[in-house]
């Protein structure tokens, strides 16, 4: 579906990223389209599964107290299914990626403290299958889209 999307489905996925919440009347507007066109190209998008869900930004300041990492680690065989699933379930881990290299799947996480922190980081190494972790704070963030 994503070779199928014209100009215009991605104009409206830009003002969607920016505020999913803009009432349709208003993308409309900004689009130079009308109300139930916007709406019908929605609901293709929803239905054709491009747009999977909608999401909440939380403000800037909240996000900049928070103490970030990346974890890199390492899967026993045949376990990443299982640890996956267990880190699906930890909020403090925001996303969680399959990486090639020395390490199976990079986890970048948040938590209010370097305690906090700390203890993410002991919890993940402690999950069955877990063979190692290394982990790298963020000092700050130079280019985010």
């Amino acid at each position: 579906m994503t070779n199928s999307l014209d100009d215009t489905d991605r104009a409206l996925l830009g003002l969607l990223r920016e505020n999913a919440r803009s009432p349709t009347a208003e993308l409309a507007r900004r689009l130079g389209l009308s109300r139930t066109t916007v709406q019908s190209r929605i609901e293709r998008l929803e239905r054709a599964r491009v747009i999977t869900g909608y999401t909440v930004k939380v403000a800037d300041e909240i996000e900049a107290a928070l103490v970030r990492a990346h974890v890199m680690i390492t899967v026993a065989p045949k376990q990443a299914g299982a640890i996956e699933a267990a880190l699906r379930k930890i909020v403090a881990v925001r996303s969680l990626h399959s990486v090639s290299g020395a390490f199976d799947l990079l986890a970048v996480v948040a938590e209010p403290s370097i305690g906090e922190l700390d203890s993410l980081i002991d919890h993940i190494g402690a999950l069955e299958g877990v063979e190692r972790t290394t982990s790298a704070i963020v000092l700050s963030t130079r280019i985010e889209r």
